[in-house]
């Protein structure tokens, strides 16, 4: 049976942020993660996941104003990344969470193998700082609708940039959404891939709405990770249609939420 953890920058979205995590709890959700929190305050962050015993998955290194898809993999401007490192962390430790998804960022196409060169430099860096606290740094192409010009796309190229980094704590954010746009054949990739996979995300294709309509047949995706034995959570990271609550029919089978009325 798949478990499932609330993206809490997407679901229930009508709410503070605060109250996101008790909303969360309530639909039947054991897990949570974020993307950018650093405007909340790490201790009521961790009052929130403790109040209502919920598992802190990860977070996203910060965004720049000129920046909003990272550095990881932007020449010239390793000392900005590890700033923004550091200051990732920090408040995921803080909180207790388990993860920090670095960001690669936007790198013109001629820059692309020197912004390899820094991504593999730049990870190094930050396993080397998250390891003692027995932290996992996420990595995740990202399609080229949403994200244009931005330097990891695809899984094949994010288990090779893993490869290179030789570092235990380095792995893979496979969202199926992405990889639909960015080649298809899911099962097949996700499969070949899953040694370095850390964590799964889920939307419907195109919509990024709820995972129960588009391209992507998620029961049959759900039923392969039980089967393939993925062990990890499943995030969901998907816009709902109207409130988190009235679109979770299609998770009632796995024991979240209640049918959309």
């Amino acid at each position: 049976m798949p478990r499932f953890a609330a993206n809490l920058a997407y679901l229930f979205a009508d709410r503070p942020p605060l109250e996101r995590f008790a909303a969360a709890a309530a639909a039947g959700f054991r897990a949570v993660e974020l993307q950018y929190p650093y405007d909340l305050d790490p201790a009521a962050v961790r009052q929130e996941l403790r109040r209502h015993d919920l598992t802190m998955l990860g977070i996203n290194t910060p965004q720049l104003p000129d920046a909003p898809s990272g550095l990881a993999g932007v020449p010239g401007r390793e000392p900005e990344f590890a700033a923004m490192f550091e200051t990732a962390l920090a408040f995921v430790t803080a909180i207790g969470g388990r993860t920090i998804h670095c960001l690669a960022g936007v790198v013109a196409t001629e820059r692309e193998a020197a912004g390899e060169v820094t991504f593999v430099k730049n990870l190094r860096h930050a396993a080397d700082l998250a390891a003692p606290h027995g932290l996992t740094i996420l990595i995740e192409p990202l399609n080229t609708v949403d994200r244009p010009g931005y330097l990891l796309t695809r899984a094949e190229q994010a288990a090779a940039v893993i490869e290179r980094v030789e570092r235990a704590n380095v792995r893979m954010q496979f969202d199926f959404y992405h990889q639909q746009i960015m080649g298809g054949d899911l099962l097949r990739r996700f499969e070949r891939h899953l040694p370095v996979i850390g964590h799964v995300q889920i939307a419907a294709v195109p919509s990024r709405a709820e995972p129960d309509d588009g391209e992507v047949n998620y029961p049959n995706v759900l039923l392969a990770l039980d089967r393939l034995g993925y062990a990890g959570w499943v995030g969901c990271e998907y816009l709902p249609r109207g409130r988190t609550e009235d679109g979770l029919g299609w998770a009632a089978a796995y024991g979240l939420g209640r049918p959309a009325s």
